[in-house]
């Protein structure tokens, strides 16, 4: 019985780390050879792998690039439902950057950070991936308004969450994005961030 746990864990760390090859391989590629000219068949080549273990992982190609977006938006979400009676609304919210950053380190993101400039510029300039990344932004926004508004009724009303969210959204996009533009460090990308949450924050501290 503990072998065939031994062996069921190595197979599941094999599969993660075959699913982030392939991540890294398609947005390398994507990087040096356009997102449109690129296909599946190429990703698995380049990745040693065969085609049909890229569709075992991810429906399209498409999908590489938005491969742990859910499980990212999630977060905050779950930061929301752990609040405590003496939590503040920027208190959640500063929480879930935190713990958003921490997931990205725990994944390896820091030590890849050509790739997240290769994800940005993207997302910026292929169309339908441009649309999607707005599509789950706005859900995600309308997720968290819903959370924070059942969770503060009587500060929130839907509206003001709504407010709140697309407020600080906004913010930490566009310091983001800037900071990219610039290419700075990792660290400075995050302290942008925490930069543009913080004067999104200042409003709703006041």
């Amino acid at each position: 019985m503990y072998s065939r746990r031994v062996e069921e864990t190595r197979y599941e760390q094999r599969k993660r780390r075959t699913r982030q090859l392939l991540i890294e391989t398609a947005l390398r590629l994507f990087a040096e050879q356009g997102y449109e000219q690129t296909t599946v068949a190429q990703i698995a080549a380049a990745a040693d792998v065969a085609t049909k273990t890229f569709f075992n992982h991810f429906p399209s190609k498409e999908d590489v690039v938005f491969a742990d977006t859910r499980q990212r938006n999630t977060i905050p979400l779950q930061v929301i439902a752990e609040r405590q009676p003496e939590d503040t609304v920027a208190d959640l919210l500063t929480r879930s950057y935190q713990a958003m950053r921490a997931d990205y380190q725990a994944r390896g993101g820091e030590q890849h950070p050509t790739l997240m400039r290769a994800y940005t510029r993207l997302v910026l300039s292929v169309p339908n991936l441009q649309a999607k990344a707005l599509h789950q932004v706005y859900d995600l926004q309308r997720e968290v308004a819903s959370a924070l508004h059942e969770a503060f009724p009587d500060q929130l009303d839907p509206i003001k969450a709504a407010a709140v969210v697309g407020c600080l959204v906004g913010a930490t996009q566009a310091a983001a994005l800037t900071s990219l533009e610039l290419g700075q460090s990792e660290d400075e990308f995050w302290a942008a961030m925490r930069c543009g949450l913080d004067t999104g924050l200042s409003g709703l501290r006041t």
